[in-house]
């Protein structure tokens, strides 16, 4: 598990700042970087890929993280619509969004299904994917599970869990859904890396 512990970097409200300024724009979308499909390479990239440790994480935190979020997605909305949702490990939704018409029912059941993933394995979804190459079959005959009890997680990138220094266990899950595995894996670690800061390794 990682042991780099980050910190907001910015000031309160940059994320609705950010929001509003994408909303304004006409701009392109720049691509989003992908994380390493390999395992070793994967858990040794600052991406993620087990989650991030924050130094607190509040509905505020939540807040500026969803519209940070919902900034860097609103450019791919006219083609590639997606949905935005933090909720803590107990179930309670601090931050929700759609970036754009076109979300389904569908991208819900993938959020549920990635945050599942999540809160039960405490790794992201995008590195159980890959553990299991993306080979659902696998994965849910290495932890016996039924047909049913299968749909109910998801091995696709989308799903980051957040901790918090001091704190026993995942605090919150990070999720994703509509743009491809990697991508919807890939903003997430993206937009933490570049608005919060590395105080501890």
């Amino acid at each position: 598990m990682s042991q780099i512990i980050w910190q907001p970097n910015f000031d309160a409200g940059r994320g609705l700042e950010q929001a509003l300024a994408a909303t304004r724009s006409t701009g392109q979308p720049v691509a989003i970087e992908s994380p390493p499909t390999k395992v070793d390479n994967l858990l040794k990239a600052e991406v993620g890929a087990d989650g991030f440790t924050l130094t607190s994480f509040t509905a505020q935190d939540a807040w500026e993280l969803g519209h940070l979020l919902h900034a860097r997605l609103l450019p791919f909305a006219p083609s590639r619509p997606a949905l935005v949702s933090i909720s803590l490990a107990n179930g309670s939704v601090l931050y929700q969004s759609a970036t754009g018409s076109g979300v389904t029912p569908d991208n819900s059941v993938w959020v549920a299904r990635k945050r599942a993933t999540v809160l039960r394995f405490g790794v992201s979804s995008w590195l159980l994917g890959r553990k299991f190459d993306g080979d659902e079959g696998a994965f849910a005959g290495k932890f016996a599970l039924g047909a049913q009890a299968a749909g109910e997680y998801a091995v696709h990138g989308g799903g980051v869990p957040i901790r918090v220094r001091g704190v026993e266990g995942v605090i919150a899950a990070v999720v994703v859904s509509g743009l491809k595995q990697h991508e919807d894996h890939g903003v997430i670690a993206e937009v933490i890396r570049e608005n919060w800061a590395p105080v501890e390794r």
